[in-house]
C-alpha cells in the first residue's frame, strides 16, 4: 500500500467513524503537518475523496467533509430503493455458479470487516457488493448511476448511520445470493426493496457533531507507522 493510500484510508476511516464530522474543514497545512507529508500529497488524497463525494473542495475555501442534507440523503436512498430492484431480472439472466462464488467471496470479506470492527471497510465493501451486482445487468447507464448512488449513500451512512446500518448488510447479502442461485427473481426483487428500506430506516438524519478536531492528535500514530 502506497503512502497516499495509507493517508486516504486514515482520513476515510476518520470520516466514517465520525471522528471528522460532516462540515468539518480539512486544512491542507494541518493535515500536512499531522501526516508529515507535503501539501501536494494531501491535496491528491483530498481530490480522491472528493471524487467519491466524501469531501467537498471549493475554490478559495479549501476542503471540508461533505454534509449531505436530509433531503439529499432521503433522495439518494429512495433512488437506490427504486432502481436496484429494477435490475434484478437482468442480473438473474447473467447469473452463473462463477458469479455466485465471486459474490460469496465478497460477502466473506464483508463479514471479516465486521468482525474486525472496521466500519470504513464495511461501508466500502457493502457499496461495492451493490454496484458490482448492478453491473451484471444489461443497462450499463443505470449501473453507473447506481455506482454513484452507492458512493453517495456511503457518505450518508458515514455521516448519519451507526454500525447497525452496515453490519446487517453482510449477513443479509447471503440471502440474496441464495435467491439468485435458486432463480427466485420476484423474491430477489422484494428482498432488495426490503433490504434497502431497512438501511434507510436505520440511519438518524438528525445526527450532528460540531466539535473541534485536533488533527495532530487524531493522526498522531500515522507517522510512527510509516
Amino acid at each position: 500500500m502506497s503512502n497516499d493510500d495509507k493517508i486516504y484510508q486514515k482520513i476515510l476511516t476518520a470520516i466514517v467513524e465520525h471522528q471528522l464530522p460532516p462540515g468539518e474543514r480539512l486544512p491542507e497545512d494541518k493535515l500536512s503537518e499531522a501526516f508529515g507529508v507535503s501539501r501536494t500529497g494531501i491535496r491528491k488524497v483530498l481530490q480522491r475523496l472528493a471524487l467519491e463525494r466524501f469531501v467537498v473542495i471549493q475554490p478559495n475555501k479549501g476542503a471540508h467533509v461533505n454534509r449531505p442534507t436530509r433531503q439529499e440523503s432521503e433522495e439518494v436512498l429512495d433512488s437506490r430503493i427504486m432502481l436496484e430492484s429494477l435490475l434484478i431480472p437482468s442480473i438473474a439472466q447473467q447469473w452463473t455458479k462463477k458469479q455466485s462464488r465471486l459474490f460469496r467471496t465478497m460477502v466473506e470479506q464483508e463479514k471479516q470487516a465486521d468482525l474486525d470492527k472496521d466500519m470504513a471497510k464495511s461501508i466500502r465493501l457493502t457499496a461495492q457488493f451493490h454496484y458490482e451486482l448492478a453491473y451484471l445487468g444489461h443497462n450499463q447507464i443505470i449501473a453507473e448511476f447506481i455506482e454513484q448512488l452507492c458512493y453517495r449513500s456511503s457518505l450518508v451512512i458515514a455521516a448519519y448511520g451507526s454500525r447497525d446500518s452496515v453490519c446487517c448488510d453482510s449477513s443479509d447479502h447471503v440471502e440474496l445470493l441464495d435467491l439468485f442461485d435458486q432463480g427466485n427473481v420476484e423474491q430477489a426483487q422484494a428482498w432488495m426493496t426490503r433490504h434497502l428500506t431497512h438501511v434507510k430506516e436505520s440511519i438518524n438524519l438528525e445526527g450532528s457533531n460540531d466539535g473541534q478536531v485536533d488533527f495532530h492528535q487524531l493522526f498522531s500514530d500515522t507517522q510512527k507507522q510509516q
